[in-house]
């Protein structure tokens, strides 16, 4: 008889256990997430996307490479050609020297005659001598004066001449030096920029090989133009023209060489950007990050130019926030982006 209580003792605990699982068996679904999370595979064509920006990144700087090899060439273009006409002018006033010293030489020559075959010296005290009244005398000392003031002119004129002629002539050969160095530069730079523009060209194949690989969410997320920043304040009225410019261009397409209004590189965004506001800029990023002045990073403004890479190869204009409008690369459009996607090397103030 003593067994039932034991029973019921059993089945409460049984019964207790059963609730215990249904609970917790019920409830396991709603648990964490699972400590071995399933991996995560990266978007359809994103290595695709990081390989083509890559090369792409690598043909902007051969881009700004050949385009400062191209500004290198035409100016020592122009200072050959300002050598040679250097040159030329020198030569011209050698010429006009040579034919007045000629021309002065004769007259010199002449007095010289006239005096070894006159036989006397012609003198105030000879005068004196020869006159026959005290007026014969004033005439001829006013006249050997007269005749001594043309020698002297003469010999004057002479030695001018031939100073003028020697200082041109040494003008005419420096001139002809320096165009000499100028002309052997530009062949130099000239065989440089061939070199430059044959790799240009074969990263372009290599990139539009790689961009065959891309899928259609990798050609969307290069048009995307970043984020809408809102309004932005600028510190004076020419950067607000650049930076207007610029942020009204968003979305138009990356080209190389490209200075707009429709197609654009990245120093030639914030080129024609300044145009805009009046401001004449340099034409490649390496020659724009030695232009204007130089800010600390901690100092930016918007309308500052930021420069990325060492050496510089590519530029920006700051908009605020650690944010910038940039032409990016290749298959890119013009966009708003983080000051902290690249390697940022500097800033100037150009307004």
């Amino acid at each position: 008889m003593r067994s039932h209580p034991v029973k019921r003792v059993v089945s409460g605990a049984l019964a207790a256990f059963a609730v215990i699982a249904t609970v917790t068996f019920t409830q396991a679904p709603a648990a964490a997430t699972p400590t071995f999370p399933a991996p995560q595979q990266p978007p359809s064509g994103s290595d695709a996307l990081e390989k083509y920006r890559e090369i792409a990144s690598k043909a902007e700087k051969l881009n700004e490479d050949y385009l400062k090899a191209q500004e290198d060439l035409e100016a020592k273009q122009e200072e050959l050609d300002k050598f040679d006409k250097a040159l030329k002018k020198a030569k011209d006033a050698e010429a006009k020297a040579r034919a007045d010293e000629e021309e002065f030489r004769k007259e010199v020559d002449r007095f010289a005659g006239v005096s070894f075959t006159s036989g006397a010296q012609l003198n105030k005290m000879s005068a004196l001598l020869t006159g026959e009244s005290p007026q014969d005398f004033l005439d001829r000392s006013s006249a050997i004066d007269l005749l001594a003031a043309d020698k002297n002119r003469a010999l004057s004129a002479l030695k001018d001449a031939v100073t003028r002629a020697e200082e041109s002539r040494n003008e005419a050969a420096t001139a002809q030096q320096k165009a000499k160095e100028a002309k052997d530069k530009a062949a130099e730079i000239a065989a440089d920029l061939e070199v430059r523009k044959k790799k240009l060209e074969e990263q372009k194949e290599e990139l539009a090989e790689q961009a065959g690989l891309l899928s259609p969410e990798d050609e969307a997320a290069q048009q995307d133009q970043g984020p809408d920043v809102g309004p932005i304040q600028a510190p004076g009225p020419a950067a607000q023209r650049a930076i207007d410019a610029a942020m009204s261009k968003r979305g138009s397409p990356y080209v190389y060489g490209a200075t707009g209004p429709g197609t654009f590189d990245c120093s030639g965004l914030t080129q024609w950007a300044y145009a805009q506001a009046g401001i004449n800029i340099p034409r490649t990023s390496s020659a724009q990050s030695q232009y204007g002045t130089p800010v600390p990073r901690s100092q930016l403004q918007p309308g500052d130019l930021v420069f990325f890479y060492s050496p510089v190869s590519h530029v920006g204009i700051y908009i605020g926030n650690n944010m910038m409008v940039h032409a990016p690369s290749s298959g890119d459009v013009v966009k708003v982006a983080s000051l902290d996607g690249q390697q940022y090397s500097g800033a100037r103030r150009v307004a």
